[in-house]
């Protein structure tokens, strides 16, 4: 996910690596934090594999400031790796689908479409996964286990909603 926060924020404007972690932190900090220690490798890798560039500068004091925008190849990865489907852990799903979810503006509406479509079948499927283990007669669930269920499939289909609303915004 790393990767492809950086890139969507350099959709906006090239930027330092300071400025990124910024940007990232405005965007996406309600779901994940990530560190500095995370996005220089990220950048690395960006620029190994020319989806990002680098510009340098000497400041007027004297330092060396690098500035990093996306290429045209970073715009098609960033198509992809928003459009990529999401892993089937559940633990990972609701903070990664936001992240995809806060990147849909970089998308054309049949773009969208299938983004929403996607994240909303996986959500449905977790939904169900954990509708079934509650109304499993044999569970053998503790009061607490059962109670965290109950929250998890409120939280499903709170967000089922969320995506539906979505997706009448973008048939409109």
């Amino acid at each position: 996910m790393i990767e492809l926060m950086i890139l969507f924020v350099l959709t906006r404007r090239e930027l330092t690596m300071y400025s990124v972690h910024k940007f990232i932190e405005e965007n996406f900090g309600a779901y994940t934090k990530p560190s500095f220690g995370a996005i220089k490798p990220a950048l690395v890798r960006l620029e190994k594999n020319n989806f990002i560039q680098t510009r340098k500068l000497m400041s007027d004091g004297g330092r060396l400031s690098v500035f990093y925008s996306i290429t045209k190849e970073g715009k098609d990865e960033l198509k992809k790796l928003i459009l990529e489907k999401l892993s089937n852990n559940p633990l990972q799903f609701f903070s990664n689908a936001r992240v995809k979810l806060s990147c849909a503006s970089f998308l054309d509406n049949e773009e969208c479409k299938e983004l929403f479509f996607n994240i909303k079948a996986l959500a449905v499927k977790f939904k169900s996964d954990a509708e079934n283990i509650l109304n499993d007669e044999y569970n053998h669930l503790s009061f607490y286990q059962n109670i965290l269920l109950d929250n998890a499939i409120c939280e499903y289909q709170n967000f089922i909603t969320i995506l539906e609303g979505l997706e009448n915004a973008s048939n409109g």
